[in-house]
């Protein structure tokens, strides 16, 4: 064993503490860089909640990785320690709606997390139970616990049903709790999901709404640095902050995905055995960022929702602009050729439609309706989000 190869062993170490670089981390508050408007308004939204009063319901809309989830998770903490001062209890469940995407999931992950069963002798299975019961289970628990409940539902345009938001902003109004009362903060990537709503949620629910604005490239700049701890002292060279940086500024502001390219920049330096992190590194990252994250997202798609993800970026490749729209028959023809290509039968044309409207749902893509003419009806307009060689990549990968 003493000849065998140490895979574990490295000479150069490059983290010093890796959970700074996690999307699960919640940094402390002087780690949170240029959301001080933001979290101000947020404050003040559930301010009342610190006080054992009902608090304003907020809806969030921002792109991925502007801060939405950081902010609200910081703030709420933050309440509850201000709260326990006057003596009031508040009680804080996320939920990501991606995960729990039905109703009856997310009644059940708000309760589980709300819940203590030891004092309050109320179980909150995982399954097994109705909708109207969780929520029953739900009540009383809040009721019995807290003078405050805070939820937060994280990717809330995600969910199947939204009766959720009926239920939680009228829950006090219906009587449904009468000791304690409860607030809502629903975040969205989507500007326009308030639009898709029923006007009597509109009125009970969107009392505030906040918009969180991309990071530019000195904000993210900052914000690596905050966390340049992560990696021991002088392991990163001069130019990789600001080259991750300028990356991730240049695609949308996404905070969240310039600190998984330096976590990964990182990674493929230990893998090499370096001594530092070079720009090289991030190059390399950038790449594995983009391929993994889509690909884990396409990975979970059907076959065909892979064929026609492909198509649509070999299409836009043809077009020699990279943020070119194609339209859906275009798409549709060349899905067509790929399902020829794989020996497989080709949907039809409605069922594709249908596959383009879930893959903007997914954010993968973006879709907008066009007017043709007089007499000429309607067509749809698709756009990738993300380069369509980095799609077809993926789609190549997830097979």
């Amino acid at each position: 064993m003493s000849d065998s190869m140490d895979y574990f062993g490295s000479e150069n170490e490059i983290f010093q503490n890796k959970e700074l670089l996690q999307v699960s981390h919640l940094p402390d508050g002087d780690r949170i860089i240029g959301r001080e408007d933001e979290l101000t308004n947020l404050a003040n939204a559930i301010k009342p909640a610190t006080r054992g009063n009902t608090p304003n319901n907020v809806l969030v809309y921002g792109k991925t990785g502007t801060g939405k989830s950081l902010c609200s998770k910081f703030i709420t903490n933050q309440a509850v320690e201000r709260a326990k001062r006057d003596d009031v209890t508040i009680g804080v469940a996320y939920v990501d709606c991606l995960q729990e995407s039905t109703e009856t999931q997310a009644v059940q992950s708000a309760g589980h997390q709300l819940n203590e069963q030891d004092v309050t002798g109320i179980s909150i299975p995982h399954s097994g139970l109705s909708t109207a019961e969780y929520y029953r289970r739900l009540w009383e628990i809040v009721d019995s616990r807290y003078d405050v409940a805070l939820i937060i539902l994280d990717e809330v345009d995600k969910i199947e049903d939204d009766d959720i938001l009926m239920q939680l902003s009228r829950a006090v109004e219906s009587g449904k709790l009468t000791e304690s009362t409860v607030g809502v903060i629903g975040i969205s990537n989507k500007v326009r999901y308030k639009d898709s709503l029923d006007e009597r949620i509109k009125s009970s629910l969107c009392e505030r709404e906040y918009v969180f604005s991309p990071y530019d490239a000195t904000q993210i700049r900052e914000i690596l640095r905050s966390r340049a701890d992560a990696f021991h002292e002088g392991v990163l060279e001069d130019g990789v902050v600001p080259r991750v940086a300028a990356l991730a500024a240049r695609e949308h502001g996404d905070a969240r995905k310039a600190i998984d390219i330096l976590r990964f920049a990182g990674e493929i330096a230990e893998e090499n055995d370096l001594e530092r992190v070079t720009e090289s590194c991030v190059d390399q990252a950038h790449e594995r960022e983009e391929t993994s994250r889509l690909a884990e997202l396409i990975s979970k798609s059907p076959s065909h929702a892979k064929l026609v993800l492909e198509a649509m970026a070999l299409c836009t490749q043809q077009t020699g602009n990279d943020d070119a729209p194609v339209t859906t028959n275009e798409v549709y023809d060349l899905y067509k050729r790929l399902c020829e290509r794989d020996q497989s039968e080709h949907l039809k044309l409605r069922r594709v439609r249908d596959i383009l409207s879930e893959l903007e749902f997914l954010s993968i893509i973006d879709q907008e309706r066009k007017w043709a003419g007089k007499g000429k009806g309607n067509y749809m307009e698709n756009r990738l989000i993300d380069d369509p060689e980095v799609i077809i990549a993926a789609c190549n990968e997830s097979d």
